[in-house]
């Protein structure tokens, strides 16, 4: 069977915004459903600080590379700060899986795509995974073609988006370093050290606090302590003191099941060469699984599929002879996942009496 085009994994993506947008507003007003969700709130207030650079009494531990985003294009005359912020998510969003199709072919960035909830919800609703996963894979890809400089900025950038990616930063380090590239280390490191800085001053002059987000992490999902416990500590103690519906724990029972065959797939002979070719990217990957599974928080389980994202297409690629290669599956999955995302943003307690 002919391989889907880069145009047919685009429109792919729009089918599933549509169904996504679509199946939301028909039973609750879209914007209402924005507003709500997760932690586009947060982001949106930091926003507003950042562009009236006024940071008295706010109080988000996120970290503030979305916002930026938000609060630069802010400017532009007629676009409220929700709107900047859906538009950046989409543009992102669409700009990642096109990276994937890149890395990874297209059968993989076809499922990366729809496959997971938590992608679509803060793909078409706001959040920081469409821009950090983008920032990524721009970074994998400058990787491939030997532009390590490039690779390093994107890494850093993608790091004040969402902290996980200092992986990618380390995975760059260590690669130059066994390569004994001396100099390009020294500039990346300088390159990444600058982005650090420039982001954290703010907080150092305002907070009076350098690291005041790592604090407020520390303090509201790591217990007053470390960023890492034990492996499986955190995700068996809370599939113990489980108190959230079967679905949603079968939900993240499947995402840890799935990245754990991945994981195991990839000691398969016919992976070697992509470690051994693409051994940046291994290590990334490698060091953020460690992460999920030794991450001391009580979100360790309920926002595994959200933390999960950027290892699906590494998943997928260890797991591609079983990987279907059906248009069929791909767009079932597309429409199925679409609908199905939007029930869970808008939350399936209120679907179901809608539907009677």
């Amino acid at each position: 069977m002919r391989s889907p085009s880069r145009m047919e994994i685009a429109i792919l993506w729009i089918i599933s915004a549509v169904l996504f947008v679509a199946t939301v507003s028909h039973f609750r007003p879209f914007i209402a459903t924005v507003d709500d969700f997760g932690d586009t709130g947060a982001y949106l207030n930091a926003a507003r600080a950042i562009h009236d650079w006024n940071f008295h009494n706010v109080i988000v531990k996120q970290f503030w590379g979305l916002s930026y985003a938000v609060a630069l294009f802010s400017f532009v005359p007629g676009l409220s700060p929700r709107t900047v912020l859906l538009l950046i998510c989409a543009a992102c969003s669409l700009t990642t899986v096109l990276l994937a199709y890149e890395l990874w072919g297209p059968w993989i960035a076809g499922y990366f795509a729809v496959l997971n909830f938590d992608w679509l919800q803060r793909s078409y609703l706001g959040g920081s995974e469409p821009m950090f996963v983008g920032l990524l894979f721009a970074s994998f890809i400058c990787i491939r073609k030997e532009r390590w400089i490039w690779a390093a900025i994107l890494a850093a950038l993608a790091s004040v988006v969402r902290p996980l990616g200092i992986f990618a930063l380390l995975a760059i380090g260590l690669v130059l370093l066994f390569r004994r590239e001396y100099r390009k280390l020294l500039i990346c490191t300088g390159a990444g050290a600058v982005i650090g800085v420039l982001y954290l001053l703010p907080f150092w002059l305002y907070f009076h606090d350098a690291l005041y987000q790592v604090h407020r992490y520390q303090t509201s999902d790591w217990h007053s302590g470390p960023a890492l416990g034990l492996p499986f500590q955190e995700l068996v103690s809370s599939f113990l003191h489980n108190r959230q519906p079967l679905t949603n724990v079968l939900h993240t029972l499947g995402w840890i099941v799935f990245v754990l065959a991945g994981f195991l797939a990839m000691s398969r002979k016919g992976f070697r060469p992509y470690v051994n070719e693409h051994r940046p990217e291994f290590l990334f990957a490698f060091s953020y699984f460690v992460f999920l599974f030794t991450y001391n928080s009580g979100w360790a389980r309920a926002e595994f599929p959200r933390f999960v994202i950027p290892l699906i297409p590494f998943a997928l690629a260890a797991l591609e002879p079983w990987v279907p290669k059906s248009r069929i599956v791909l767009y079932s999955a597309c429409v199925i996942g679409s609908v199905l995302a939007a029930c869970s943003a808008i939350g399936i307690r209120n679907v179901l009496p809608a539907l009677r």
